[in-house]
């Protein structure tokens, strides 16, 4: 597989060098991706470089995944408004080992000479002192050729200025580069279009303080087709962390993606071929209603980032919630299981004590929780055959509802109509 043209027909070649893809040709190349540990899981939005990473690897050639333990401290300024908190030690640590187990997850490190590395920067900056790196490192690099950066210049013409600390960002990871330019062999430097500026620093220092040769690529930032910023929902970012966004949150955020971004999507986040794409594209132009590009996407994503049980799992609760899914399927999960399933769903607690004696109908639904504003609109609707609980139309407003009733001996599903659901938590 020619790597740079994989990128190319994904429409994932933002920026390159001159002389990438030649070097890249002659044989296997190492080449590495940075990864920023602001937090201790990576999000939907790094998919994007995880992937490229995989797809590097695919081609023949050895990827290096970087997490930033050195660069972290610091905070890269590219496309921020104002400078970061600074992270304390520990709580850099703790999210580089979240961000590692995940890294770990996606790329083979045990496949011959092109096996993926996992690299940390502190451990090259944590014994080099503030006077080695100005004397080593920023004597080569101007402070002309620095302001010329974007990412510098838009800052510095903010109210908010830059601090020297951001300033030198792309001192260090420029530092980043050659230092695996020297160690590793490592030639080429890969991220989003917005890291141009930082990588062309570290090929530029290769190339003054030793006269070598290094080169860069990146990819576009993705954008959706509605002019919102991708990777972010109402309840905020979607994290590959299976605790922070659940495999069926994670499946439903691929599956609501509009047609024009799925078509997209489908490109640049699976390893379909180009005809496996056009096909399915064809296919879902020929049947929108049936979901084609957003139901392979959401399948192939929640399976590669959280596994087949998971997304067995996820295709369960999308069936409960949206189907006929049998309540069999609730039952066989833990309590988390339960409230992982009505994340974002009306929830209300019950004492246990207070369930023991029962509570008929319309007690439950309209006095011990607000499913219902009065009694006479529960009233009103059960005897239209409107309300179910536990997947069982009531059958009359004076049903009792028990401890024996109880999923999990705790929950009850109530539902009013076929798509509004509630979870009655009875502790």
């Amino acid at each position: 597989m020619n790597f740079v043209e994989e990128l190319r027909w994904r429409g994932l070649l933002h920026d390159m060098m001159p002389g990438t893809e030649e070097a890249l040709n002659k044989g296997m190349c190492a080449g590495y991706i940075g990864f920023d540990p602001t937090a201790d899981s990576l999000h939907v939005g790094s998919l994007l470089q995880i992937m490229t990473l995989m797809r590097f690897q695919k081609a023949g050639h050895k990827p290096f995944a970087l997490v930033g333990g050195a660069t972290g401290m610091v905070g890269d300024p590219s496309g921020k408004s104002q400078e970061r908190n600074l992270l304390s030690e520990d709580i850099l640590n703790h999210n580089l080992k979240g961000i590692q187990a995940q890294l770990e997850r996606f790329l083979d490190f045990d496949c011959g000479a092109n096996s993926a590395e996992i690299v940390n920067n502190y451990d090259w900056f944590k014994n080099f002192t503030f006077l080695d790196f100005i004397r080593d490192v920023g004597k080569h690099i101007t402070v002309n050729y620095m302001m010329a950066k974007d990412s510098v210049k838009k800052r510095l013409e903010s109210e908010v200025g830059m601090s020297f600390t951001e300033f030198s960002y792309q001192l260090v990871q420029g530092y980043d580069f050659y230092y695996l330019w020297k160690h590793k062999n490592c030639i080429l430097q890969m991220g989003g279009s917005d890291q141009w500026g930082n990588i062309v620093t570290g090929t530029e220092f290769i190339r003054r303080k030793d006269g070598g040769q290094a080169f860069a690529l990146t990819s576009p930032l993705i954008k959706k087709s509605d002019g919102t910023k991708f990777g972010k929902t109402e309840g905020g970012n979607v994290w590959l962390d299976a605790k922070k966004t659940s495999p069926y949150q994670f499946y439903q955020f691929w599956l609501n993606a509009s047609d024009d971004d799925a078509a997209n999507y489908i490109k640049i986040f699976t390893f379909f071929t180009e005809e496996e794409i056009n096909s399915l594209i064809t296919e879902h132009q020929q049947a929108p209603h049936l979901r084609t590009l957003q139901k392979a996407l959401a399948t192939n994503l929640t399976k590669l980032v959280h596994g087949e049980a998971a997304l067995e799992t996820a295709l369960k609760t999308t069936d409960f919630l949206f189907g006929n899914g049998s309540l069999d399927f609730l039952k066989s999960l833990d309590n988390e299981g339960v409230l992982q399933v009505f994340e974002g769903i009306a929830q209300f607690t019950i004492s246990k004590n207070e369930f023991e004696a029962g509570y008929d109908t319309l007690t439950l639904l309209a006095d011990k929780t607000s499913i219902f504003p009065s009694k006479g609109e529960a009233k009103k609707m059960i005897v239209g055959g409107g309300v179910s609980v536990n997947r069982e139309k009531v059958p009359s407003p004076e049903k009792v509802f028990e401890v024996s009733d109880l999923i999990n001996n705790k929950f009850l599903v109530a539902q009013k109509g076929k798509k509004n659901y509630f979870l009655i938590i009875v502790e």
